[in-house]
């Protein structure tokens, strides 16, 4: 299980619309601007000779501070008719997630190419899109032939594992079957797990025929940890093409199902046959629906006021505008 907690702050109005009124701040700012470039003042006097000399200072531009304060409070009325408010998002998500061990036959059976390309190419590209399409979970490889080991032990990086996946091939471990040993690791893989629902997906085309451990005593061991097994029997009955060193030839091919069905019927999981690539996938196409993770989303949103700071903010900037009108920019006719 895995909880996810989000806090999400931001800023909007309510009524939008009315902020289309700072536009009004074009034609006023242009028209006091041409007011201004063609004011002058008028002094009657004898001579400009007294004038002559009498330096410019900053104080001239003192006259445009309340024209600006009055804007000002302008922009803070429309603002607050536009009302801003502040929105405060909450998010808690919590994902029950399913943990997950493919446990895929490697032995040298698997090249048989009655599912094309062969076996362990098609098992590969399937459980690859099974991989895709479950991105919530942790999942781990085991491969077994004579012996068995870990490829990826479980984990949410997908990209690694998928990497990992890739690099099976037949002959990367000694030939032969271990059905039992393969079980029985992937076992070990998920007993400690915490997740709410644990998996396995055995994936073989033959007869367990090596190993120390009896396929049915690891079944016994994933029923005791409360883990599913699904089982997965590849590969057509009879002559099937093989490849060989001189050539594809057709080699007669057994398979004893009985052990697979009673490790699913021991660990409350299925058993599936799969002949083909087609079957293959709708088989994996079962099991993840079968295995729904499940997510769920709660969010809460708050909303606050904020348009009492620019109400204020704007009586602030006339009460200024009109003391300096009255003071030290105070205009004489």
């Amino acid at each position: 299980m895995k909880e996810a907690l989000g806090n999400i702050r931001y800023f909007t109005y309510e009524n939008p619309e009315y902020l289309w009124l700072l536009l009004v701040f074009v034609p006023i700012i242009a028209w006091y601007i041409w007011k201004h470039t063609n004011l002058f003042a008028h002094v009657n006097t004898p001579t400009l000779q007294d004038l002559e000399g009498i330096p410019s200072t900053p104080k001239k531009f003192l006259i445009h501070i309340p024209f600006f304060l009055r804007m000002m409070a302008l922009a803070c009325v429309i603002i607050a008719l536009a009302r801003p408010v502040s929105v405060d998002t909450y998010s808690d998500s919590t994902t029950y997630g399913v943990d997950i061990v493919l446990s895929i036959d490697v032995s040298s059976s698997m090249l048989a190419m009655d599912l094309k390309p062969n076996r362990i190419e098609a098992s590969k590209d399937v459980a690859a899109n099974f991989i895709n399409n479950r991105p919530y979970d942790r999942m781990g490889l085991v491969v077994f032939a004579s012996e068995c080991f870990t490829q990826c032990p479980l984990t949410t990086d997908h990209i690694t594992l998928l990497n990992l996946l890739n690099e099976l091939e037949c002959g990367m471990i000694n030939d032969g079957t271990a059905i039992g040993m393969g079980l029985a690791l992937a076992v070990g893989r998920l007993k400690d797990s915490k997740a709410i629902s644990k998996v396995i997906v055995l994936l073989t085309d033959g007869d367990n025929n090596s190993g120390d451990i009896d396929p049915l005593t690891a079944a016994e061991l994933a029923a005791k940890y409360g883990i599913r097994v699904y089982t997965i029997g590849v590969g057509r009955k009879g002559d099937v093409p093989y490849p060989t060193p001189y050539g594809t030839q057709m080699v007669q091919n057994s398979f004893n199902e009985a052990p697979l069905m009673k490790i699913a019927k021991m660990t409350n999981g299925q058993y599936f046959r799969a002949t083909n690539k087609n079957e293959l996938v709708k088989i994996y196409n079962t099991i993840d629906s079968l295995e729904k993770t499940k997510i769920e989303d709660y969010k809460f949103t708050q909303k606050k006021e904020e348009f009492t700071p620019f109400v204020l903010l704007a009586l602030l900037l006339l009460a200024g505008e009109f003391l300096l009108s009255h003071t030290i920019c105070k205009r004489f006719p």
